[in-house]
């Protein structure tokens, strides 16, 4: 449900999503993507105000005069004292904006009425900076994000039951942002001049990450069914003759396509969902990068599957006969129906919790046939076809327990559903085929929380439980209900999608973690060849050279990182660092210019440096070598650069010499350089048999790291692709495909697999075995 913040001392009431005069599925996907957008632009939010409040303070430090110094501290103040009010305030507006989703939009033909003279004023110039500087922000996002922002239109049109939303009118687009921020900052009661100075902290603090929360709300409203197969195709443009001839080529004239009907034109042009194997739309061999509990492309239900299912038993069943040695001849023993059948399994399904169920669906079977013998005074037995589910579930359940951990806690929750899915199956054939069956859905839910590729530490006792009460409402309720599964389905997989869009907002902090290491990696590197350059085998003193490979390269670091490399204070810095090494060269020293020690000192300062140690830094830098023979300074100095944690120094990049690839490995190497990121990969444990899956969240190509999470999103570290190629050359490491991403998939495909085997197999061998 949405959260609705007002800040202290506020009286007005704001529209909130759940008074809202919306429809009800459309309430529930705007609550869903309020949560998302809230949780995400808080904490953007609270960390612009920490930059700003941080930035104000080096202003106010760095200030010219005392009445600049004075306003600075004054805006700082009250910026702190009322900054607990703008993220509720931001938040409010925000979920206001939400609701209008349904409201009319004004006719942009209605001729506005023209303004008197009374309502003419003069625009003041703080007051048209920040229209400016907001639509100017706005723009340049809407630019960036260009695509996703048009996909999110084409949704927010179906939720809106309007046109697609352009993005001026999309409640979570860049203008209405940049809108609600313009309002929520009056919360702050700062000067104009301190909130165009907050407007860009905002740009490039919270609105750098818009483009994937874009994505990322396309994603949510996917899995919501709001337009899940949307896609943005080109449309190349034909040349008239070229239609002609296609026209001409089918029997029409040049003008029948015209005079076809529109919605016809447009049917043909949009392609068929449900798409079987040997469509382009669907690729089994795909890596499988969906979080747990998310769709995966499936192919079609073949709705022949079940019959070619019974053909196979029926080859099982007649070769097993020609295998036994004698044959039955007594009398034809008579069949128990349908009711019989699904009245004596619910007398199983109604047992006590605390009582213990059949172990397996051949004591189930065992069990019913013993209970008919004993009503009927004789011997009975299944039909035909009540036989074949009998024996298609049981061995569906053996391939799904060979996928589970042998301490599995799922394995009593199966036990549990085994009679309800066996009453469901006998009566809804399609259980078998249709892999989107809710009842299908239920069971890889529950498997897949014991398989052996997640790890007992990572089990997630809060979807234990819900695994719990989604069993407990199945076997409570159903008594040949479909709806009592999908029901049970559907709660479950909303936590499902909950726990998939928090571990996705981990793994992106992750992500964003490991982009920002590598700048710093890559930047420190480049400072190191920069120092490197200039120096051109140049002597300098032993001290002072250290000086500038580690407190002066964390300066050049520190720019390249803030400025980049196109930026004048980047080239000042390099001109500074030539001035260091000629007032420091020992054949031939110049003198430094005056103003390089306040530099060097002011740019130590910002790496984080003590003024003290700064300026006595600075001092060693633009003196000479003459006076730098005093041995206590130099000791002093050099035991706080010891101590000191440097810029960088915990994301050093690696340094050993990689070994040649074999050719194998080479070309894992090459295929992981092209794999999106989120695909899963298996990987083989100490232990035999043992496995463990993870997610390649990010890598980079230019240093060679990878980035892997957990089933929650939670970082479980970092590898070279290079040691994951040999990895995957050595069988030690598989990607997850599509095909084999579900559970119960992978266990179903082994029963099919196995019966066509028995079945294709010549009876001579057989018998030998």
């Amino acid at each position: 449900m949405s959260a609705t913040f007002e800040p202290l001392g506020s009286s007005i009431p704001r529209p909130t999503l759940a008074s809202a005069a919306l429809p009800k599925r459309v309430r529930r996907v705007l609550e869903h993507l309020y949560a998302l957008v809230s949780d995400e632009m808080a904490r953007q939010l609270e960390h612009m105000l920490g930059e700003f409040e941080q930035q104000l303070f080096k202003h106010a430090d760095q200030a010219r005069t005392s009445a600049q110094q004075a306003a600075h501290l004054e805006t700082l103040r009250t910026a702190r004292l009322n900054r607990s009010d703008l993220v509720p305030q931001f938040l409010a507006l925000l979920e206001g904006e939400l609701t209008t989703v349904r409201d009319p939009t004004p006719h942009q033909d209605t001729p506005a009425a023209l303004p008197t003279f009374r309502d003419l004023r003069l625009v003041d110039d703080g007051e048209a900076d920040e229209a400016n500087l907001l639509r100017s922000i706005a723009i340049r996002h809407e630019a960036r994000a260009g695509l996703p922002l048009l996909l999110l239109g084409q949704r927010f049109g179906v939720l809106g039951g309007a046109p697609a939303f352009d993005a001026d009118r999309l409640p979570v687009g860049p203008y209405h942002l940049c809108r609600i921020l313009s309002e929520a900052t009056h919360s702050l009661q700062i000067t104009p001049e301190a909130r165009l100075h907050l407007y860009k902290v905002f740009d490039q603090h919270v609105m750098s990450g818009y483009a994937q929360l874009v994505e990322t709300m396309n994603a949510l409203l996917a899995r919501e069914n709001v337009l899940p197969s949307l896609s943005f195709v080109p449309v190349r443009n034909r040349g008239k003759a070229q239609r002609q001839g296609q026209a001409a080529g089918q029997g029409q004239g040049p003008g029948q396509d015209e005079a076809q009907p529109r919605g016809q034109r447009e049917d043909a042009m949009v392609p068929r969902r449900g798409a079987d194997a040997s469509s382009p739309l669907f690729d089994p061999l795909r890596p499988h990068t969906a979080w747990p509990g998310q769709p995966v492309p499936r192919h079609g239900d073949d709705q022949d599957s079940y019959v070619s299912l019974r053909n196979l038993l029926n080859g099982r069943r007649e070769l097993m006969d020609k295998l036994r040695t004698g044959g039955d001849t007594g009398a034809p023993r008579p069949t128990l129906s349908a009711h019989d059948i699904s009245s004596a399994l619910a007398g199983l399904q109604s047992m006590p919790a605390h009582a213990t169920p059949p172990r397996n669906l051949n004591d189930v079977r065992q069990t019913l046939l013993a209970q008919a013998r004993q009503q009927r005074g004789e011997a009975a037995t299944l039909t035909r076809e009540d036989a074949d589910t009998f024996e298609l579930l049981d061995q569906f359940y053996n391939e799904i327990g060979r996928e589970l951990r042998n301490d599995a806690a799922v394995s009593s929750l199966l036990n549990r559903l085994q009679v309800p899915l066996l009453r469901l199956a006998l009566q809804d054939q399609a259980f078998f085929v249709r892999q989107e069956h809710p009842a299908r859905q239920l069971l890889n839910a529950v498997a897949e929380a014991g398989a052996h590729w997640l790890p007992k530490e990572e089990a997630d006792p809060a979807l234990n439980e819900q695994l719990r009460r989604a069993v407990d409402h199945v076997v409570e309720h159903y008594d040949g209900d479909d709806g009592v599964f999908e029901s049970a389905n559907q709660q479950l997989q909303e936590h499902l999608r909950l726990m998939a869009r928090k571990a996705e907002v981990a793994e992106r902090r992750h992500v964003e973690a490991a982009r920002g290491k590598e700048k710093l990696v890559l930047a420190k590197h480049q400072a190191t060849e920069a120092i490197t350059e200039a120096l051109h085998d140049q002597k300098l003193p032993k001290f002072v050279h250290t000086l500038l490979t580690q407190a002066w390269t964390d300066v050049l670091t520190l720019t390249l990182l803030r400025h980049g490399e196109e930026s004048d204070e980047w080239q000042r810095q390099l001109e500074a660092t030539r001035q260091i090494i000629a007032a420091n060269t020992v054949e031939n020293r110049a003198p430094a210019p005056e103003p390089l020690g306040e530099d060097i000192e002011q740019a130590l300062t910002q790496v984080g440096y003590h003024v003290d140690d700064a300026g006595a830094i600075s001092r060693q830098l633009t003196t000479g070598h003459a006076a730098n023979d005093d041995a206590a300074t130099r000791t002093e100095l050099a035991l706080k650069l010891k101590s000191r944690t440097r810029l960088g120094e915990d994301e050093a990049p690696r340094t050993q010499d990689i070994q040649p690839r074999n050719p194998h490995e080479q070309e894992c190497w090459q295929h992981l350089r092209t794999l999106p990121f989120g695909t899963w990969f298996e990987f083989d444990l100490e232990v035999p048999g043992e496995i463990i899956r993870r997610r390649l969240s990010w890598f980079s190509p230019l240093t060679d790291n990878a980035l892997f999470v957990n089933q929650r999103g939670q970082r479980v570290g970092e590898q070279s692709l290079d040691s994951l190629a040999r990895q995957m050359a050595s069988g030690r490491a598989r990607i997850v495909t599509v095909e084999k991403s579900r559970l119960v998939d992978r266990a179903w495909n082994a029963v099919v697999s196995a019966l066509s085997n028995l079945v294709s197999s010549p009876a001579p061998q057989q018998a030998s075995a």
